[in-house]
């Protein structure tokens, strides 16, 4: 019978000899050999590598067989520690077993620099992670360098926002979050995410964590609106200007109004043409018709369990290319019953209007309802039942709504934090949920 494989190798290569040392002072030469104790290769190299100081010229990286040569293009400064971190580029080549952020240092003066700083990045808008960001320090700190220096430290983040940069010479720097889109470790596109610290931080050895939160200034620039509409393949002699309801399985959401939305925008709208009626055809008293751009809103003081018609006249809408409604129509609903809900009890621990904070609601990615929290108990007597994510925005101009930073005037994005425990919400049940706003406050 054939031989066995044995076991697989599951142990990352191991540096045994370096040229010069690892950690060596007193350097002069630009050529470093690094021999491994197995067979390596570097794969996605260019994605993962960081050297500091950052080089006006990178340096050529190969690998053959045991050992990994790296050629320095630039020319060394004197009393300068140097850090060449490969990430998780150098592998074997057998197993793929990866050496997990593999760093080599050394420098050209007597002694290795040894200051370090770390801490995390979130997105301020949402609370979370983007593994796309990178920290970069600036040892010029005029207000113009960020967009005009490449700085001369700079790393990754892990997948949960953290980041570690060592062997830092000591002194004063500013420290920058960037999503760096065309690798210039610059901020030269408003349209980049930026994220900053409001004072330089003095690096002299160890120091305290830093909390840094990234955000997109808001864009001026004019946005085409895109509706939401049904992927048709259409007849080009199909005339029919097409639209979808708000409407789930023929009921209403009676905590949102009617909506209708247009594939194309109506350039023409007969508003005597839509009209809300109950199943006797009268119709609704106080109901409120709005147009905006592809949609048209109808809010009423819907009653729980009730049925509606809205009647659809033939020419109530066109659009530019000549589609419009062709016939009359009639769309039956109810809405939705009480039973159909459940009421919500909130009660907030550390109660604290100082930072104006509101909880919102989502469902996925989208926003269901906000909520301002201006009182240690809150109850809502109707919730669509579901699972939502529950987060915090500290919403501190008070306007009601979440706003970026301006790097340009120092004024720090506003904080949404999600709260770490979802909230699962039964129809016709009463449900109840305690936040310890501090806690949540704590955690971002």
């Amino acid at each position: 019978m054939p031989p066995m494989g044995g076991m697989r190798d599951s142990l990352p290569p191991v540096l045994v000899k370096a040229v010069p040392d690892d950690s060596a002072t007193n350097v002069r030469s630009n050529r470093i050999t690094l021999e491994f104790n197995e067979y390596v290769q570097l794969q996605n190299l260019q994605q993962q590598l960081v050297v500091t100081p950052v080089p006006a010229v990178q340096p050529i990286i190969e690998s053959k067989l045991k050992v990994v040569t790296i050629r320095l293009k630039d020319s060394l400064k004197p009393n300068t520690t140097y850090a060449i971190s490969l990430g998780n580029a150098l592998q074997d080549i057998n197993e793929n077993n990866e050496v997990n952020n593999f760093t080599y240092v050394f420098s050209t003066g007597p002694v290795i620099d040894s200051g370090k700083v770390s801490g995390r990045i979130l997105m301020a808008e949402n609370g979370k992670a983007d593994s796309t960001l990178v920290v970069v320090l600036h040892s010029n700190l005029s207000d113009t360098a960020l967009q005009k220096v490449r700085p001369p430290y700079f790393a990754r983040v892990n997948k949960e926002g953290f980041f570690s940069l060592r062997f830092i010479a000591p002194g004063t720097y500013n420290i920058f979050g960037l999503r760096d889109q065309d690798g210039g470790l610059k901020f030269d596109s408003p349209s980049e995410m930026i994220a900053f610290l409001d004072r330089p931080v003095t690096i002299s050895g160890t120091g305290d964590p830093v909390k840094l939160y990234a955000y997109t200034e808001k864009d001026t620039s004019s946005k085409t609106y895109q509706p939401v509409v049904p992927k048709v393949s259409k007849d080009k002699n199909d005339r029919r200007l097409r639209y979808q309801n708000n409407l789930e399985n023929g009921s209403l959401d009676i905590l949102r109004p009617l909506q209708l939305k247009f594939e194309n925008r109506p350039s023409r709208f007969d508003t005597a043409k839509l009209i809300l009626t109950d199943t006797l055809f009268k119709r609704i008293p106080g109901a409120r018709l709005t147009l905006d751009t592809h949609t048209a809103t109808i809010q009423a003081d819907w009653v729980a369990g009730q049925q509606y018609i809205l009647l659809l006249g033939k020419g109530l809408a066109d659009d530019s290319l000549g589609n419009g409604i062709l016939r009359n129509d009639t769309r039956s609903f109810a809405a939705k019953r009480e039973e159909d809900y459940g009421s919500l009890s909130i009660r907030i621990a550390n109660f604290d209007t100082s930072r104006r904070p509101m909880l919102l609601f989502f469902t996925g990615d989208q926003v269901s309802r906000t909520l301002r929290l201006n009182s240690s108990r809150i109850k809502i007597p109707r919730i669509l039942p579901g699972e939502y994510e529950l987060r915090v925005l500290l919403d501190t101009n008070g306007n009601g709504i979440w706003d970026p930073g301006e790097y340009r005037r120092r004024i720090q994005p506003e904080i949404v934090i999600p709260r770490k425990q979802r909230l699962n919400i039964r129809a016709n049940w009463d449900n109840e949920v305690e936040i310890d706003l501090q806690e949540v406050i704590n955690q971002g």
